[in-house]
């Protein structure tokens, strides 16, 4: 008998996720009887599959409690993958702190707590010298709610921080880094501690754009070789992880202004894995999985 294997997905993001054909192709070609599903669909009894793969649940920043009482829900009945314990670390952008200081290369980052003033946290984190900047909330998804500014936006930056913060929300601060105009992001994919493929993504946020309003901000794709420089920091980062490899692992590196890698994001809840770049790759994440049951 077959293992059923259920594609968590959203219903928004379901006609979006260019990666659910080629997946769905893969286990079906491995033997297991895969579905997708949407995560708050009352209808789907999740008890009836062995496992459920997270795959696009991009719409769970906007209900993050109702979304991870969900995660742990589903749990108890099946195998969920990656588990509610990563997905709690992962979603929420301290953790770049905290791999920082583990020694893992990152984006420099200064945080900003509700209960905190917008105005005086932006302007010290301006001391620094930094020319153009970025704002996004700790618990986001597809850049939502994440903009660029430069000097002389000031007062814009600030508003879009206090928002963030009267809704609770905790509020990154970054440099923009202006090699990603040069060279992009790239993004690294492993499956179950191992190195798949990778990409390239173009520059996603532009001066003077307001944040997207659609589930993800639209992006320009291209395969990509990753440098050996650029491999041993994923590897890094992959390597301070407090538990186990997980079953698949997305890691965003940009270039600093002296050209070293270092770590943007770390995706272990619900990347895009761009199998269309990369023939042969859903092949790979389904014998992981496979192996994994």
């Amino acid at each position: 008998m077959r293992a059923r294997v259920a594609l968590v997905s959203a219903r928004a993001a379901r006609h979006l996720d260019e990666d659910l054909p080629p997946l769905l192709a893969a286990l079906d070609a491995a033997g297991l009887d895969a579905a997708a599903a949407d995560w708050d669909d009352p209808e789907v009894d999740w008890a009836e599959f062995r496992l459920a793969l997270l795959r696009s649940t991009w719409d769970y920043a906007d209900r993050f409690v109702e979304f991870l009482a969900w995660a742990d829900r589903t749990a108890n009945l099946t195998t969920l993958l990656n588990p509610p314990s990563v997905v709690r670390w992962n979603t929420d952008k301290h953790y770049l702190r905290e791999l920082a200081r583990a020694g893992v290369p990152t984006v420099p980052t200064q945080f900003v707590e509700p209960g905190e003033r917008a105005a005086a946290s932006l302007q010290a984190f301006l001391q620094a010298g930094t020319s153009d900047w970025v704002v996004k909330p700790a618990v986001g998804a597809g850049s939502r709610d994440a903009a660029r500014y430069a000097r002389g936006e000031e007062a814009a930056a600030t508003g879009h921080i206090a928002r963030l913060l009267a809704a609770g929300r905790s509020v990154l601060l970054q440099p923009y880094l202006e090699q990603i105009d040069l060279h992009g992001e790239t993004a690294l994919i492993y499956f179950a501690g191992r190195f798949s493929h990778a990409i390239r993504k173009g520059p996603l946020l532009q001066r003077g754009a307001a944040p997207t309003e659609a589930l993800f901000a639209a992006e320009q794709i291209t395969p990509r070789m990753p440098g050996a420089d650029e491999l041993q920091v994923a590897e890094r980062a992959l390597a301070a992880l407090p538990f186990a490899a997980p079953l698949y692992a997305r890691v965003d590196l940009i270039r600093s202004q002296d050209g070293r890698p270092c770590l943007l994001e770390l995706e272990l809840t619900e990347p895009s894995l761009f199998f269309t770049y990369a023939p042969g790759t859903a092949a790979r994440l389904a014998a992981a999985l496979k192996a994994h049951l």
